[in-house]
């Protein structure tokens, strides 16, 4: 049996030496702290979650493949020194069925050494192509040291609280979570109101998928759907933070269906919570057929954006009040979401 340091992967962003390369990591040509494009890292984490996942399924069935499920989290530990070298350590924390939880430490070696990011993602072995494509089943892991073990049961732990966050989601308001939306209804009906309504802050954005973006025959690379999904989200961020918003964390991002060639997708993401320096920003994707005649979710995602000053200090942003049902049920599912990161995330 494999044990999960065997099936360890490194991947090197060598931003030390490679200026062109630095240059396309930067978000703008100046000195500034946390100079990073993160959505460019964000598909780069998502290859080497895939290239992780495929040597080991390839072991057992080399025709397979591996796709993209869910983004389980990712929280931003330090922000990234775009002059110092990138290294992504990844390595299978888990095997089920025919999933894969890969882990993934982001940082930064030397003197300090800057721990940037942890991150979290679940694949599936699939076999064939198409409509014919089905899962496969693989052999488990052995976790032999204390910390493997940890690891496969935080990673099960992971799993059990996205249920139950699922679970919540169809569940009414608790008393609490009333009275916190009933409060920010009545501010509305104030004489003079001037709060962030909900439904103003959406961006939106349309996108052909070209033959250069796809990874696997006939399907488009996920971690370029994220990144763009991420973009839009980023700039819709900038609708609240009167300063900079930098990112916090990936709460979650799920995959639903495959996009190829020819389809159609749009972008939409909305600021649906807010609580002090934070914002969360939920993104989904649609995609058309190219003849027009389906449609369907591809992707869902919710990001948590932090606004900061030129010198990473936190500051405030105002509330967002939502005004209908639909935007209560976001903000209550941001809220909730939030909660169950908030004490992981500490960007400095």
């Amino acid at each position: 049996m494999t044990t999960p340091a065997e099936t360890s992967f490194l991947h090197t962003l060598s931003l030390a030496d490679d200026l062109p390369l630095r240059r396309r990591f930067m978000v703008v040509d100046e000195d500034l702290l946390g100079n990073m494009r993160f959505g460019m890292l964000l598909e780069i984490l998502d290859k080497v979650a895939e290239e992780t996942a495929l040597r080991y399924v390839n072991r057992f069935y080399p025709e397979a493949r591996v796709v993209t499920a869910a983004i389980d989290n990712i929280i931003v530990r330090h922000v990234a020194d775009v002059t110092r070298d990138i290294v992504c350590e990844a390595r299978i924390n888990h095997v089920g069925r025919s999933s894969l939880v890969i882990g993934i430490r982001v940082e930064q070696p030397g003197e300090p050494a800057n721990h940037v990011a942890s991150c979290y993602f679940t694949m599936v072995a699939r076999s064939g192509m198409g409509e014919g494509a089905v899962s496969v089943a693989l052999p488990p892991l052995e976790y032999i040291t204390e910390r493997e073990q940890a690891r496969a049961r935080k990673a099960g732990a992971r799993r059990e609280e996205y249920r139950q966050q699922q679970a919540l989601t169809s569940e009414p308001p608790s008393s609490e979570e009333y009275r916190m939306l009933a409060a920010l209804h009545t501010a509305q009906d104030e004489p003079g109101f001037q709060g962030l309504l909900a439904g103003r802050l959406v961006a939106d954005s349309w996108e052909r998928m070209y033959p250069e973006f796809e990874n696997v025959p006939q399907k488009i690379f996920g971690g370029y759907l994220v990144r763009r999904a991420y973009e839009l989200s980023s700039i819709c961020s900038e609708l609240v933070a009167p300063d900079r918003s930098v990112m916090a964390a990936v709460n979650r991002i799920n995959f639903f269906h495959p996009v190829r060639m020819g389809d159609k997708l749009h972008y939409t993401s909305r600021v649906v919570f807010t609580c002090g320096s934070y914002i969360c920003v939920e993104a989904n994707i649609e995609r058309i057929s190219r003849d027009r005649t389906s449609k369907a979710l591809s992707n869902s995602c919710l990001f948590t954006f932090v606004n900061v000053d030129r010198e990473l200090r936190h500051k405030p942003v105002p509330a967002v009040y939502p005004t209908t049902y639909a935007e209560d049920a976001r903000y209550l599912e941001a809220e909730r979401s939030f909660k169950g990161l908030s004490g992981h995330i500490h960007l400095i």
